[in-house]
């Protein structure tokens, strides 16, 4: 069952209290979870039965997206004023420096928060961060357009493309290399996610002069890339093990700018890998 936590975080204003959703299964050590624009922690869905048996799984709708509102007036969704709400979320939890995996700009953040020590390992699934301006620019308007139709297709016209293989696919093979196995119900939550998201506008603009370019060091890193990955192509990758040389590079065969569901035992394998 969904649950929200509400904590304390500092703002240029002042303290505000904000609140995030989170989905918390599982035992072992601690795991967080972060998805990508747009999407939702459900994202996860599909690796959750395979990785909770060896961790307490805590999968977060980020700031602006899913369930959780959007950052108080005035604070930014820049990395430098998103890492802090992250840490202060833990903390509210009662979770100290987890492991932590992220998709896409969960990925980026998952590199941020190691890169300043708040976690004990990082598996980033085509992190954000390491494009040229303009596979930057490719990326950002594809999101655009993906958000545009979300926000453009009717309720009943969402209702029927789910229910069949070509219409799943048109909605969602952007991020998914194998769209068919998103069930109805699930490509119908994640247009609805990417239509409704208060914090999408803002993140886009946060993300337009981010590059990762440093290292983590004294952390355990992996960074895996889909082979089929359409948003944030797999050359990326070789430009994060050049700024992160200690990072454990993996390929993900078959799998799309969202793995989850393209390969869900493989992706558990490798984030259960990278916390080890």
């Amino acid at each position: 069952m969904v649950s929200k936590v509400s904590f304390p975080v500092g703002s240029p204003g002042g303290p505000r209290t904000m609140s995030v959703a989170y989905e918390r299964r599982g035992t072992g050590e601690p795991l967080l979870l972060l998805h990508g624009i747009g999407h939702h922690w459900q994202a996860w869905e599909p690796v959750l039965p395979l990785l909770t048996p060896e961790r307490d799984v805590i999968a977060i709708d980020l700031p602006g997206f899913g369930s959780s509102p959007a950052l108080p007036h005035g604070m930014s969704y820049e990395l430098p004023a998103v890492v802090p709400v992250l840490g202060a979320l833990c903390e509210a939890l009662g979770v100290q420096r987890p492991h932590v995996a992220g998709n896409s700009l969960g990925g980026l953040l998952a590199l941020e928060l190691g890169r300043q020590k708040l976690v004990r390992s990082v598996t980033a699934l085509s992190p954000a961060g390491f494009w040229s301006q303009a596979e930057r620019r490719y990326a950002f308007g594809t999101l655009l357009a993906m958000r545009r139709g979300a926000r453009l297709v009717p309720e009943p016209v969402l209702g029927r493309l789910s229910r069949t293989a070509a219409g799943r696919a048109a909605l969602t093979s952007t991020i998914y290399a194998r769209p068919g196995r998103r069930s109805p119900q699930a490509v119908v939550a994640e247009t609805r996610a990417l239509r409704d998201a208060t914090g999408f506008g803002e993140t886009l603009d946060a993300g337009r002069e981010v590059l990762f370019t440093s290292d983590v060091p004294g952390v355990p890193v992996t960074v895996a890339w889909g082979d089929r990955d359409r948003l944030l192509l797999r050359r990326q990758g070789i430009r994060a093990k050049q700024a992160i040389p200690g990072a454990r590079l993996v390929r993900l065969p078959g799998c799309g700018h969202v793995p989850m569901s393209d390969d869900p035992a493989l992706v558990a394998r490798v984030i259960l890998d990278g916390s080890r």
